[in-house]
This record gives structure tokens, C-alpha cells and sequence, in this order.
């Protein structure tokens, strides 16, 4: 019964907001949505295979001087533990004691590498990044877009959307053209 009489209740609210006249009634303006790939703008936008090109060099390089360090670490470890035995208690505390250092040296060189690589990266993409992002606000307001959504970013929320809203391409076109 009680579920009869909330019912009603909802019915009748409905019926009273539906005998409103036209004018009083609030509907929503057409909000305009679209999408981009931001991964399928940034392949294609002109001077991104440059710049990763130029990332991957230069990334390479720093994996090659952290190989080469560890690797005489390595090589210094190994010749501790064939002739630890043979060393006098004070020579092995002092051969275990460079070695700490040395670990120490490498793990502050592979930071260091690690930020000039990250430094690197965002002295080569955000010029780019930045071109993209000023393009796709130019396009959101020309076009009267509420929101544009990138579905390039893993973990983006978007299950499915209507082709015709991504706005990729005309972004793409865009940068090439130099705009």
C-alpha cells in the first residue's frame, strides 16, 4: 500500500510539472561534446618524431654510462668476493667500504640521469604539447564545445562515443597546417 501511495505521489509531482506553462519550464541547453587522441595528434604533429628521435638518443646515452658503471661495480664485487678471503681484516673493510661508496656514486649518477632525462623530455615535448593543447582550445571555442575529452590517456573514462565528435584529425590538420 505504501509503495501504491509513493506511486501516486511521483505521478501526481509529474503531472503538476507537466501542466506548467512552456515558459516556466527550464530545459537544458545542448551542451556540445567532442573528443580527441592525443596520442594519434602528438605521432602526427610536425616535429614530434624529431623530438622523440632526439629523446631516444640522448636516453640511450644515459643508459649506456649507468651500464658501464654498473658493470665496473659488478666487476669490482665480484673481485671482492674472489679475494675477500685472502685480505686482511682492515683491507676488507676498506675494499667492502669503496664498494659501498661506489654503489652509492652509481646510484646518485642513475637520479642525476634519470632528471636530466625527464628535464630533456619536457625541454623537447612541451613546446609540442603546448601547440596541441592551444590548437584543441582554439578548436573548443570556435566550435562551441563544453568539453573536449581525451581519449589517448589510459584510464580515460569514455567507453564508446560517436565517431563524428573526434575532432583528431581537424586538430592534426590544424598543426600542419601551422596554425
Amino acid at each position: 500500500m505504501k509503495f501504491v501511495a509513493g506511486t501516486l505521489a511521483v505521478l501526481a509531482a509529474l503531472s503538476v510539472g507537466a501542466a506548467r506553462p512552456a515558459a516556466a519550464q527550464t530545459t537544458p541547453a545542448a551542451t556540445k561534446i567532442a573528443f580527441v587522441n592525443s596520442q594519434k595528434i602528438l605521432r602526427e604533429t610536425p616535429g614530434y618524431a624529431q623530438a622523440e628521435t632526439t629523446f631516444t638518443k640522448e636516453l640511450a646515452g644515459f643508459r649506456t654510462e649507468v651500464q658501464q658503471l654498473q658493470a665496473k661495480l659488478d666487476s669490482a664485487a665480484a673481485d671482492f668476493q674472489q679475494q675477500g678471503t685472502l685480505l686482511s681484516p682492515s683491507a676488507r673493510e676498506a675494499k667492502r667500504k669503496q664498494l659501498e661508496t661506489q654503489q652509492s656514486e652509481l646510484e646518485q649518477r642513475t637520479q642525476d640521469l634519470q632528471q636530466r632525462a625527464a628535464t630533456r623530455e619536457r625541454e623537447l615535448l612541451d613546446p609540442i604539447q603546448n601547440r596541441v593543447s592551444a590548437v584543441v582550445e582554439q578548436m573548443r571555442a570556435t566550435g562551441g564545445y563544453a568539453m573536449i575529452f581525451d581519449v589517448g590517456t589510459p584510464g580515460t573514462a569514455v567507453v564508446a562515443a560517436d565517431k563524428s565528435l573526434d575532432l583528431s584529425d581537424r586538430v592534426i590538420a590544424q598543426l600542419k597546417a601551422g596554425k
